[in-house]
């Protein structure tokens, strides 16, 4: 088991250095740089220009600046924001929190419906059940994000008032100091009647949107599955023995079509992390994907090159426990097999 782990972190450096080397040239390769950004509705002259580019070392060739910010990325110094002069890592930290609410969130969302569905429409498979799951999935896998968030802020938001259109928390109604940037936690520990609910009220829809793609992959993998289980022959041979359908499908077929199941949870992840960008700016929650998306604008580049990089690593690092999790349940895997 240590040798599959050891391996599995040798993979993991040269992709390391691959993610390094796209999060730098991918702002490069955008029109514009910081300085004009910045400066633009002032204007500068030529002169300044040319000394503001030299001072945050856009004047050296790209191999060069490169090698400066691969070093100092090895070295822990991700910069300093060009924006705010703040350290990336700092503000990268300071919004973590609030995209990991949104993202557990909807993960919470996606497994405490997807799951279920995948299980009525294996059961029901070739029946109404069956193709209203899975027609609802493909639906939700293939609608785009912002198009779908924009359509539940109308109906929800705009049309029936349900549910605010943006934000964390009712700001005019309560202020407690931020303690754990967790809103749910803060909120919980403030002690004021009222805001709890109202962070799960502005929580509720953001968190739906984020979890359509993962909660359409769970209900159609769960339901792939749980058809291969009930098709082997311990199952056959638990209804021969007279035991419920109830007790076969929950207890038998469903513990071992979790094992795949539990994977592709891990798996979407990624996924949430790359929605949460569009989600997050079209609900103007404070995390990290509205972060990025106003460093892009900005052409920040410490920004954009740190938050992509932490990004990247954490889903390097759930897609590593994940594979360590099912190397430990199924030898053949870490054996290569």
């Amino acid at each position: 088991m240590l040798k599959f782990i050891f391996n599995k972190l040798l993979m993991l450096i040269p992709t390391f250095l691959g993610i390094t080397l796209a999060a730098f040239l991918f702002v490069r390769l955008l029109p514009g740089d910081p300085v004009t950004i910045l400066t633009g509705e002032r204007g500068i002259s030529a002169e300044r220009k040319t000394e503001l580019m030299a001072q945050l070392g856009l004047d050296q060739p790209l191999l060069l600046q490169y090698g400066y910010y691969l070093k100092n990325v090895l070295s822990g110094d991700f910069g300093q924001s060009i924006a705010t002069h703040k350290p990336v890592i700092d503000e990268f930290f300071s919004r973590l929190p609030a995209t990991l609410e949104l993202a557990f969130a909807a993960i919470l969302i996606a497994v405490l419906l997807g799951v279920p569905a995948g299980i009525l429409a294996a059961i029901k498979r070739g029946r109404w059940p069956d193709h209203v799951v899975m027609g609802v999935a493909l639906t939700g896998y293939s609608m785009p994000i912002f198009w779908w968030g924009l359509l539940l802020i109308m109906l929800f938001s705009t049309t029936l008032g349900w549910t605010p259109v943006s934000g964390r928390i009712d700001l005019i109604k309560y202020y407690f100091d931020a303690d754990t940037n967790f809103m749910l936690i803060d909120a919980w520990r403030s002690g004021q009647a009222g805001a709890f609910g109202s962070v799960v009220h502005h929580l509720v829809l953001p968190a739906l949107v984020l979890s359509t793609i993962p909660m359409a992959v769970i209900a159609r993998q769960t339901r792939s599955a749980m058809l291969e289980v009930l098709g082997e022959d311990y199952i056959r041979t638990a209804y021969a023995k007279g035991l419920s359908p109830t007790r076969v499908i929950m207890v038998h077929a469903l513990r071992n079509a979790l094992i795949t199941v539990v994977t592709i949870i891990g798996l979407q992840v990624g996924s949430l992390m790359a929605g949460a960008v569009l989600t997050e700016t079209i609900f103007a929650w404070p995390g990290i994907g509205k972060w990025m998306i106003e460093a892009i604008a900005r052409r920040d580049y410490p920004a954009v090159q740190g938050g992509l990089l932490f990004i990247a690593v954490a889903v390097m690092v759930v897609n590593l426990l994940v594979d360590v999790l099912y190397g430990w349940i199924n030898p053949r895997v870490r054996d290569g097999k």
